[in-house]
């Protein structure tokens, strides 16, 4: 039976954003569709060469509004009149200069083309010198705000990119009335607001990526940032004292977007959060499970009574914020700078030649010699996860390092390159990427295994994204090497459907999250268990790893 009370789910990720129409009763998906940022995916703005990854704000607007449009048109005219309220998750860190108006600098025609004036982006690592900075004057004070982020602060969040942004532009120094992350700003938009003094912010991206925390008594005072640099004085002063989680409205669809959507000014605006949040709530995270979003990069998600975590603190992950996942429990954040792009970069290594030599042969025209390079380069990962899965290892094989953006935990350094050792003639492209299929499942228990050797114990796995839909070679070696079973999510769409969750809970549907996730989850349809010989096999080769990763780290000079 199809209910009278639909919601609306945005998931913006690092490419594309995609919306989905879900069934507020039944999680029923009704429609969905996908936008690619075409400004990102033509390169602009982005100088990988400097860890510099820009967005711009118009590529969120379109897609926004016509993956909404889409999904209301597929829906029909019943189900667009029963639109009860809209949620969006975002990529994280993700913030940007506005003005006083709340308005990206980068949607004024002075600045539009000044990628300082844009969002910057989550894995966007130019900040790595003030992240230095941050945690050095940390440590000299009493209390440390930190503390609460894990210990250490890193290049891919707020203050970082907020300080670098103002160092080096002067022209977005003077313009910029605040700064802004990507979650709170899209609610922000939709709700037509005309004052950043007015924005609502959330709990969720301030207190993992912009040291608040409630023990703290909020964000860290304007003087600890001001004799940081004096650049900072006036911005943690002029930031919103009353933040919400994201069961909350943040307001009101504006008149202006319920006009270009076609939808009811009634319509609820929830607060916004980070994509791996939402994600975590999609996919019916667990206490004491660590729920991995799993994707270009991962986040491993977990959450656990308050009264039960008491007064203990994780070293060296992305914060640990009372309410940031599931309002009343605390969230605790960790994560992998690359996962998917380790092996986005693999083949890309490989198909190098294809891309450079196919297009001058005489013997194919430009149509064919693009039809033969998507067609490869399509089948590349998945045959090369064919033949790496028949490789037996030993403790002699390759290994390899997952740093290839850098880590973001246990211990945030975007300084530390990846590495591969053991080469030999023999070494060939299944092997080396069985080697980095590896890294990356190591790199997964050491964050495991940092939680429970601070005292929070991890009784479960669960996968959610791409990769763990589609790739059973990688996820068959993750049970593995963490040694116990991960169970794997029904849905494709678990950031986009979470954000459809706390949209019901907003609009007043549900009275908490938990009994939206009840109703509207949609389980899960596979499970990965560990081999015992395989395992004991990888825990041998685990110590090569950290062994190996421990002289890398030597290797690592200072910004």
């Amino acid at each position: 039976m199809i209910s009278n009370d639909f919601c609306i789910g945005v998931d913006f990720g690092t490419d594309s954003v995609r919306s989905i129409i879900v069934d507020a009763h039944s999680g029923t998906e009704l429609s969905s569709a996908v936008y690619v940022y075409p400004r990102w995916a033509d390169g602009l703005y982005c100088d990988p060469a400097q860890n510099q990854f820009r967005q711009h704000p118009r590529d969120y607007i379109e897609g926004l509004e016509q993956t909404i449009k889409k999904c209301l048109l597929q829906a029909g005219p019943t189900v667009q009149s029963n639109i009860m309220a809209i949620s969006v998750d975002t990529t994280g860190s993700t913030p940007v200069a506005v003005d006083e108006s709340g308005t990206p600098l980068a949607l004024l025609p002075a600045f539009e083309n000044n990628p300082n004036a844009m969002f910057v982006l989550w894995k966007d690592h130019t900040a790595v010198a003030e992240a230095l900075e941050i945690n050095q004057h940390a440590r000299t004070l009493r209390p440390d705000f930190t503390a609460y982020s894990g210990g250490i602060y890193s290049s891919e969040w707020f203050w970082s990119k907020l300080l670098h942004v103002l160092r080096e532009d002067p022209q977005v120094r003077n313009a910029c009335y605040t700064w802004v992350e990507h979650c709170d700003w899209v609610p922000f938009l939709l709700t037509g607001g005309r004052s950043a003094d007015h924005l609502r912010r959330g709990v969720c991206a301030a207190g993992h990526k912009g040291l608040w925390a409630a023990e703290h008594g909020g964000f860290p005072p304007d003087s600890f940032f001001s004799s940081l640099d004096p650049l900072l004085k006036g911005y943690a002063a002029g930031m919103q004292k009353t933040l919400y989680t994201s069961d909350q409205a943040a307001g009101t669809l504006s008149e202006e977007w319920a006009q270009r959507l076609g939808l009811s000014a009634r319509v609820v605006v929830g607060i916004g959060a980070i994509d791996a949040h939402m994600g975590a709530v999609g996919g019916e995270i667990e206490p004491y499970h660590l729920s991995k979003v799993i994707g270009t990069s991962t986040c491993d998600m977990l959450v656990a009574p308050g009264n039960e975590v008491g007064g203990t603190l994780v070293r060296g992950i992305c914060g640990q914020v009372q309410g940031s996942i599931i309002p009343g429990m605390i969230g605790m954040e960790a994560g992998q700078s690359a996962f998917g792009d380790a092996y986005a970069w693999f083949k890309n290594l490989l198909t190098w030649p294809l891309q450079h030599l196919l297009a001058k042969a005489e013997s194919l025209d430009a149509g064919q010699a693009r039809m033969l390079m998507q067609t490869l380069s399509d089948q590349v990962l998945s045959e090369l996860s064919r033949q790496a899965g028949q490789i037996v290892p030993d403790e002699q094989s390759e290994v390899a390092i997952d740093w290839l953006n850098g880590r973001r935990t246990p211990d945030a350094n975007q300084l530390l390159k990846a590495a591969v050792s053991g080469l030999s003639l023999a070494s060939d492209a299944p092997r080396i990427f069985r080697a980095l299929v590896e890294s990356t499942c190591f790199g997964a228990r050491k964050i495991s295994d940092r939680f429970v050797a601070e005292g929070i114990p991890v009784k479960g796995l669960i996968g959610v994204g791409g990769i763990a839909k589609k790739s059973p070679f990688v996820m068959q070696m993750l049970a593995d090497v963490m040694g116990m079973p991960i169970r794997i999510h029904h849905s494709e769409q678990t950031c986009a459907l979470g954000a459809a969750m706390f949209a019901a809970t907003a609009a007043g549907i549900y009275p908490q999250v938990e009994e939206a996730m009840a109703a509207m989850g949609k389980g899960f349809d596979l499970e990965y268990k560990p081999d015992p010989q395989r395992q004991a096999l990888y825990d041998q080769r685990f110590k090569k790893y950290e062994a190996l990763c421990a002289f890398a780290e030597t290797q690592t000079l200072e910004p």
